[in-house]
């Protein structure tokens, strides 16, 4: 009976943590450039020593993110950038390393850095966080551009300041921290920007969480735990009565 008893306890842990997975993304679900996480879990045999396997339990995973592109949404702003298609912008995390990102909400700090709504510094393609001067108007094209027209100046003086780092890492090498950065794994350094990834300027990406989707999947979930508390009822029930059985036998 406590074959059973201890598949039913980790397939109960595992809708748990299946739930707050799909309670984040659902959480996320207006957050700009958010992808949501998949959440799954496999059987795993248990060996005691030599033989065939006496126990089973779930493993919980999170194989993956969802890479799809969220929908536009056109703010007007000209710091908001959006990733056209597939791609990634560079930043820098809080230890200094590069990291990635789909959220372009970007502003410029009190010191002239251009960083993004969470604060961190955006990378330009020269490898070091972007330093914009002030300026009377700023411009972002479509290869990450930046162009600044000096204060006091006219559009004939228009320079351009640096770029944006733009990369494009096969989707397989790429995972997602706790932080919501995306990271190449094995990746010492950074990656090299990919002149084919593009932007467009005035518009964030949304999130690509389906709300309906992950609160059908809740729901679902609540019931498969309730089954599993039940199951674990029924061992400790069906033990009770085997304790009883041999009672009385002797």
């Amino acid at each position: 009976m406590d074959k059973s008893l201890y598949i039913a306890m980790t397939g109960a842990k595992h809708n748990m943590l299946a739930q707050a997975s799909h309670a984040n993304n659902l959480a996320n679900v207006n957050t700009a450039g958010f992808k949501a996480d998949f959440a799954q879990a496999r059987s795993m045999p248990i060996y005691y020593g030599d033989g065939m396997p006496t126990r089973a339990y779930a493993l919980v995973e999170r194989p993956a993110s969802d890479f799809r592109p969220g929908g536009l949404q056109e703010t007007g702003r000209m710091l908001d950038i959006a990733v056209e298609g597939d791609g990634f912008i560079a930043v820098e995390d809080p230890s200094g390393a590069e990291a990635y990102t789909r959220t372009g909400s970007l502003y410029i700090d009190s010191v002239g850095i251009l960083r993004t709504g969470n604060g961190l510094p955006v990378i330009g393609n020269n490898g070091g966080p972007i330093a914009v001067p002030a300026a009377e108007k700023i411009d972002i094209t479509m290869d990450g551009s930046i162009s600044v027209v000096p204060v006091g100046q006219g559009p004939e003086a228009t320079v351009q300041i640096d770029r944006i780092k733009l990369v494009n890492p096969d989707l397989q090498t790429v995972t997602k921290g706790e932080d919501g950065l995306f990271r190449i794994l094995g990746l010492e350094g950074g990656l090299p920007p990919d002149g084919e990834v593009q932007i467009v300027s005035g518009f964030l990406e949304g999130s690509n969480v389906n709300a309906v989707n992950e609160l059908t999947s809740m729901l679902a979930l609540s019931r498969q735990y309730e089954m599993q508390v039940k199951l674990m009822s029924t061992v400790k029930e069906q033990s009770e009565s085997s304790a009883r059985l041999l009672q009385f036998n002797n």
